[in-house]
């Protein structure tokens, strides 16, 4: 007899706990199924652990610009394992952490791999024996997804690493070259420099981070060169060959072709979705480029399958799994939720400096019909980001000159990844210049420069 649940969740990640919490506050049966831990890649794999260790390499730089402050320090030094096992550390607390709160919330957690057995069943199997047989009127999937791999750049766990070595590696490397500009590359690039690393950032397209607003991507680009790292973009990556301890790559970029050698390689080039072995080919949920296709309300094709998350397509960011389970589960309780709106997930990188953004870039809203007043300050003029040492960076405003509707916002510097949702708030708000000139800021603050940014487009800016 199969055990029967209102609801089946089929993944532990940010989008898959989520919404059995959700589940549950609504007074359904739920269950949970994950095949590894409790939290997912996020918790485990990526965001959590990537900043454990970004802070350490924050410390690290800021441990060799003491003087700039005052201070003095002889022999500083690091432990890399320390460093490394802090990271995990963090990411076990985390993931125990969800572990009781699926008790607290009476979720059912089920240890092994789901496959879709028919029609409102699932058979859970763990190292290929059977565990359990569910049958629910829903089912949501939350798989999730990995790392893209190309020919030639196949992880190997010693001289070719994903993201998953990279977390975890024996010991710190001399020398990196990073294959791959989005956030995942270039965070890693940024920690690996700033603990001492030579490295080289190598992107295919002609400018790193080439989802974010071209001139905020620009600033990165310098600020990274002024750290000593090497980008080459418009790249093409050849030939890999592998030493004894070694990598050398062939890039092609600018019209000439170098070999570059370094200790490791990290191949961040993008994800693919977790559809196989789900039993999807027995459904009416469609497939596309590795990503379950859905509707506003995380419905696939098939009558009771629900895909949310990674594996429902892109943005691949945590926050918006979690918020397609609010909405997923809210829609199957009948509570007519609103609909997930792409443009108001904001977008974070954490490497040095910071980068944040929400809605569109200045391109993008010419693009799209708007004529536009962008707006900007940089955090030169503001005195709490000179007094905390970090004054390199900018804020960006773009609005529709007609209607003054906030279209895009993107920030590059201190503690971005916290003041976006300033911006994220006045976007659901559907906020205007008007709110938001209104709107009195803290002095003194880094966030002023938020204010100074949309008063330039207006040309009200004060301390510019």
């Amino acid at each position: 007899m199969a055990d029967e649940f209102d609801l089946v969740v089929v993944g532990g990640g940010p989008g898959g706990y989520v919404a059995a919490i959700r589940a549950s506050q609504l007074k359904m049966k739920v269950a949970l199924v994950e095949r590894e831990n409790l939290g997912g890649i996020c918790l485990n794999w990526g965001c959590i652990p990537t900043k454990a260790l970004l802070r350490a390499s924050e410390i690290n730089h800021l441990l060799h610009t003491l003087d700039a402050y005052g201070f003095s320090a002889d022999n500083i030094r690091f432990d890399f394992q320390k460093v490394v096992k802090r990271s995990r550390a963090v990411s076990g607390q985390l993931s125990a952490g969800v572990k009781g709160l699926m008790k607290k919330n009476k979720v059912t957690v089920y240890d092994g791999t789901a496959k879709l057995a028919g029609p409102g069943k699932l058979s859970v199997t763990k190292d290929g024996k059977p565990v359990a047989e569910l049958a629910s009127k829903h089912i949501i999937l939350a798989t999730g997804a990995r790392a893209r791999v190309l020919p030639g750049l196949e992880p190997d766990g010693k001289l070719i690493w994903s993201y998953r070595e990279a977390l975890v590696p024996d010991a710190m490397p001399k020398s990196l070259i990073v294959v791959g500009s989005g956030a995942i590359g270039s965070e890693f690039a940024s920690f690996f420099l700033n603990m001492g690393a030579q490295v080289t950032l190598v992107e295919a397209l002609d400018r790193i981070l080439p989802v974010e607003d071209a001139e905020i991507s620009a600033f990165v680009q310098k600020a990274f060169a002024k750290q000593k790292m090497t980008v080459l973009t418009g790249a093409k990556v050849g030939k890999v060959t592998k030493g004894a301890n070694s990598v050398t790559v062939s890039v092609e970029a600018g019209g000439k072709v170098q070999e570059i050698t370094a200790d490791r390689l990290i191949s961040a080039i993008g994800i693919v979705g977790n559809v196989e072995d789900l039993g999807l080919e027995n459904t009416k949920a469609v497939v596309e480029r590795s990503h379950i296709v859905i509707d506003e309300l995380c419905r696939t094709g098939e009558p009771g399958l629900y895909a949310i998350g990674d594996v429902a397509g892109p943005p691949w960011l945590a926050h918006k799994a979690s918020h397609e389970a609010i909405i997923c589960v809210e829609g199957i309780a009948g509570l007519h939720p609103h609909a997930m709106d792409v443009g108001n997930i904001p977008g974070c990188t954490y490497c040095r400096p910071q980068v944040a953004s929400v809605g569109m870039t200045e391109a993008r809203a010419k693009e799209a019909g708007h004529e536009v007043k962008v707006g900007r300050f940089p955090f030169i003029g503001n005195g709490k980001a000179i007094a905390l040492g970090e004054p390199e960076g900018l804020v960006k405003t773009v609005f529709d000159a007609k209607t003054g509707e906030l279209l895009g916002a993107h920030m590059v510097g201190p503690e971005v990844t916290e003041l976006i949702q300033g911006y994220g708030i006045a976007r659901t708000l559907e906020s205007t210049e008007v709110e938001l000139m209104h709107t009195v800021f803290p002095h003194p603050t880094v966030s002023e420069a938020m204010h100074e940014a949309v008063l330039d487009a207006y040309g009200r800016v004060i301390h510019i």
